[in-house]
């Protein structure tokens, strides 16, 4: 797929992957929308960016999600490419602490959002001659971590929804290309709690992110994902036991 004078939106896109995303894309001639809960972050990554702007919305609240849409249809009539990149994790473990809380409020960031914006989105990309829907899941959409377990199930769920969108549009609409980014550990602000510090920089997520686009790879495992897949291909138990053992 063409990646280049693009219309893309990016939930979550002001710090981490989703500012690594945004950085890479915008210096490949495309105009580029952010979004994100806080506005002074927001603005301190346009300000460091190229053909970017912001729209402060919290992708959990239906009216925001109207908001950003209602923005779009008026400002950016062009949008090409969504990537669902906005997340929310929690560190526990199921044996000591309950899970229901969490639960729904990683499944409303995580899955529910991604879904609802693009349900409200999807009939826009359909009318364009290539456009693109980018869900970033995990390395824990292949098997959970201990402690990250609801975390990891609502990655879980966006995967199977993303490969179900995928298989439904290729035969009706095979020009919305449904990609997902599947990412291992990244040293980011939003992963200081699990050890991120241990992990890839955003930058590298970005750069095989592209290239991958770029290819038609619709499923992305970037670094260390892709090395866990086959180790889970062999043996799943085991391949559980050695993620478990990274964290």
């Amino acid at each position: 797929m063409n990646i280049t004078q693009k219309t893309i939106l990016i939930t979550g896109g002001g710090s981490g992957i989703g500012f690594a995303i945004a950085k890479l894309l915008s210096e490949k001639d495309n105009q580029i929308i952010i979004t994100g809960r806080t506005e002074a972050k927001l603005k301190d990554a346009v300000a460091k960016l190229n053909n970017v702007s912001y729209f402060v919305a919290d992708v959990t609240k239906e009216a925001d999600v109207n908001k950003l849409v209602n923005y779009l249809a008026e400002k950016h009539p062009t949008l090409d490419v969504i990537i669902n990149n906005a997340g929310q994790a929690s560190v526990y473990n199921l044996a000591n602490a309950p899970a229901y809380d969490n639960s729904v409020a990683e499944f409303a960031t995580n899955y529910f959002a991604p879904v609802r914006l693009i349900d409200k989105l999807l009939p826009t990309l359909k009318t364009k001659k290539e456009a693109a829907i980018i869900n970033v899941t995990s390395v824990l959409a292949i098997a959970p971590s201990y402690d990250l377990p609801t975390y990891s199930a609502s990655k879980f769920a966006l995967r199977a929804y993303t490969q179900a969108l995928r298989f439904s549009l290729k035969d009706v609409n095979p020009n919305v290309k449904v990609f997902e980014l599947m990412p291992p550990l990244v040293d980011t602000e939003f992963s200081a709690e699990i050890g991120g510090s241990n992990g890839i920089p955003p930058a590298q997520v970005a750069e095989e992110f592209v290239r991958a686009v770029e290819n038609d790879q619709y499923e992305i495992r970037v670094g260390f994902t892709a090395q866990f897949w086959d180790s889970f291909l062999k043996s799943p138990e085991e391949a559980f036991l050695m993620l478990n053992s990274r964290r």
